[in-house]
């Protein structure tokens, strides 16, 4: 039998995020190379924004985050659970891959995410973005040799031992650090006291960093204190920035309901991101949710046409926490955290479990760029446990939803809401 280990370990999220990555060479953007093979990288970055979609709809329903921010991470918490899928069989490795959207192909699954890795990490003069993976393991627990290649080998993901028995608190901090190092210190405490005990067999990270600066920055001088409504009848007044100028050109369009801008990041020759705003007409922030579907959101992406806006957009940094299990139990995966899971890929035995899936975010908006960063741990237990030509006014005073994106492939990175720039 197994105890099933219950966590109250938050998750720091990373807002909404549109972004995919391109690769070093000469191959295409939407294919890699596999023992001489060319394959599409497409249902990777497809699967990773369906699962986006889904969770930010869950989370936004759930009754905790009535009234929140919300920000997170799908590309951090998608590759630590593709690599716990790795080792899953049966039942178990069937939910995952439904709620996460990841290909049966193992090939094309594991090529997908190399390939996307190896553009996020590829590097740019102009920014920094990186992500990494890591396995740090009990020392006196055997994994199969098969489970942890591939970990190494498709996802960078190395094995570092730990003596989590003897010593659970200082194989705790020692995994904080690296992800503390991975984020440039905007992710603390991602695992927290007590999260790791002598039940634990694995700990999987994957933690993401970006910092860039707008293309068209906005000159602190022109920024203001404005009010910025978060209710109908209820104000919070924030800092607003302005780029009203004649070169405040962007990446625009509109439905009935909505406004879309696209804020580009400077890039120089490497992978092309933008924050993509949807911001509803009116105050109801359902106008921007109603649209969160994969095929709707690429439609509007490909509708935006470049012109000059008179842009007025709120300062903000969110920084959010969420502890996942519930939340992926009810999306379709329950098995993985119960004593009926099956993780034999990983040790020949039926003996682990998810204790616990824990993600932090981070994300600051000001007039030079942005700053964003995340952390996804999965925690393995086992053991006997249980318009018009005039320039239109995109005034971002109410709330909206906002994502960073990839030019090319689309695949999320980061997204979230902002109900009230003044809360975290």
């Amino acid at each position: 039998m197994k105890r099933l280990l219950i966590s109250g370990i938050g998750i720091l999220v990373l807002a909404l995020i549109l972004a995919g990555l391109a690769v070093c060479g000469t191959a295409p953007l939407n294919t890699t190379s596999v023992s001489g093979e060319s394959v599409a990288d497409d249902s990777v970055a497809a699967g990773n924004n369906r699962f986006a979609v889904d969770l930010y709809r869950h989370l936004a329903a759930e009754p905790a985050h009535a009234g929140d921010n919300l920000f997170f991470s799908p590309y951090s918490i998608t590759s630590a659970l593709a690599i716990t899928c790795e080792g899953a069989r049966g039942t178990t490795a069937d939910e995952i891959r439904s709620v996460l959207h990841l290909p049966e192909n193992k090939t094309l699954r594991r090529a997908g995410f190399a390939w996307l890795d190896a553009g996020l990490n590829r590097g740019s003069a102009n920014y920094t973005l990186r992500t990494a993976n890591a396995l740090w393991a009990e020392e006196t627990y055997s994994f199969l040799p098969d489970y942890t290649g591939i970990a190494e080998r498709w996802y960078g993901a190395n094995v570092t031992n730990f003596d989590f028995i003897n010593d659970p608190e200082g194989s705790r901090e020692t995994i904080n650090r690296w992800v503390e190092e991975q984020t440039e210190d905007k992710i603390r405490d991602l695992l927290p006291a007590d999260s790791i005990d002598d039940l634990t067999r694995l700990v999987i990270t994957n933690a993401i960093y970006f910092k860039g600066t707008w293309v068209k920055q906005f000159d602190p001088a022109e920024t203001t204190e404005e009010a910025f409504r978060i209710a109908q009848d209820e104000t919070v007044q924030v800092q607003m920035m302005h780029r009203t100028d004649e070169d405040a050109i962007y990446g625009y369009t509109e439905t009935g309901t909505l406004q879309v801008l696209r804020m580009p990041y400077a890039h120089g020759n490497g992978t092309e991101l933008s924050m993509l705003v949807l911001l509803p007409k009116e105050d109801n922030l359902t106008a921007a949710e109603e649209v969160l579907d994969v095929g709707t959101l690429t439609g509007i992406r490909d509708s935006l046409t470049d012109r000059r806006v008179r842009v007025v957009f709120p300062k903000f940094t969110l920084e959010t926490e969420y502890s996942l299990p519930q939340a992926l139990a009810a999306m379709g995966m329950p098995t993985a955290f119960t004593d009926a899971a099956n993780f034999s890929g990983m040790d020949g035995t039926d003996m682990l479990f998810i204790s616990d899936v824990v993600h932090k975010a981070f994300v600051d908006v000001n007039e030079e760029g942005t700053e964003a960063a995340a952390a996804t741990a999965v925690i393995i237990a086992g053991g006997g446990a249980v318009g018009p030509e005039t320039a239109p006014v995109f005034r971002a005073d109410h709330p909206f939803i906002f994502l960073i994106t990839e030019k090319d492939s689309g695949a999320i990175l980061f997204m979230g809401r902002v109900v009230n720039p003044e809360g975290t």
